[in-house]
């Protein structure tokens, strides 16, 4: 009999709690009334010509003839990473490069390609990787018929999140990440207060899924976040190993806006 009436009391208050809920909702006010004509059209941006071309908004970070929009990490050095036939190469033990310009939420596409042929396995031979704000990677290994540990396997948030599949392309063969990246926020005293995102398509496969990172990458230990600005430069690593890159073009991403 108690048990009836404490059901009884929860539906009450559950029925409540929507009944609440309902006029929360009905309540809310919205800037702009369905299909309102006066509404501002979003801008126009012409796609690019080709699959994984740069679109008219883009910014081109290498378009396959210098390395002109990037610098070495290393105090005062000019990058030294080769530029041939289209494409950049790792020159191995002359340290990661980054872009002379940061940025926040972006939508980054890159493609890269280990080397062919390489007796490495699992992390050697063939590692590299892309960091977002120059701290937060998504690893770039050969993962076809190479095992390795799941968080480092490419498409992996590193350290963090394993991908949701391996579609990785055999080594040697170009492979495409397209990347939408939301920055962390923080506040006054420099706590964290909405963490960083990241969505991942490689070949065109979902392989991060608006994935919550735990913090910068690091190696063998959890991840946290550190104070950062609002816009940093993408990296890319000097792992030893001469892996490829080309086509790399990112477009600067606002707030949804607000209906």
């Amino acid at each position: 009999m108690m048990w009836k009436r404490m059901t009884a009391v929860s539906l009450t208050v559950g029925l409540l709690g929507l009944a609440g809920c309902g006029r929360v909702a009905a309540e809310r006010q919205y800037k702009w009334s369905v299909h309102d004509m006066s509404r501002p059209r979003p801008l126009v941006v012409t796609p690019g010509a080709a699959v994984g071309a740069a679109p008219s908004d883009a910014v081109v970070l290498f378009g396959g003839k210098d390395l002109s929009q990037w610098a070495s990490v290393k105090e005062g050095q000019t990058p030294t990473w080769q530029v041939r036939d289209g494409y950049m190469e790792v020159t191995p033990k002359t340290g990661n490069i980054r872009t002379k310009e940061g940025f926040g939420d972006c939508q980054l596409h890159v493609e890269w390609a280990t080397p062919a042929g390489v007796s490495g396995k699992g992390q050697s031979g063939t590692n590299s990787g892309i960091f977002l704000m120059g701290r937060y990677e998504v690893q770039v290994l050969n993962s076809h018929g190479n095992k390795t540990y799941a968080d480092g396997q490419a498409g992996a948030i590193y350290g963090q999140y394993p991908p949701l599949v391996n579609a990785c392309r055999e080594a040697g063969q170009w492979q495409t990440y397209d990347i939408v990246f939301r920055r962390p926020h923080f506040d006054k005293d420099g706590e964290m207060v909405q963490p960083a995102r990241m969505t991942v398509f490689q070949n065109g496969v979902l392989v991060q899924d608006s994935t919550e990172l735990l913090g910068t990458t690091t190696h063998k230990k959890r991840a946290k976040y550190e104070l950062h600005g609002d816009e940093e430069p993408i990296m890319l690593q000097d792992h030893s190993d001469p892996v490829r890159y080309r086509n790399i073009w990112v477009r600067r991403i606002g707030e949804t806006p607000v209906p």
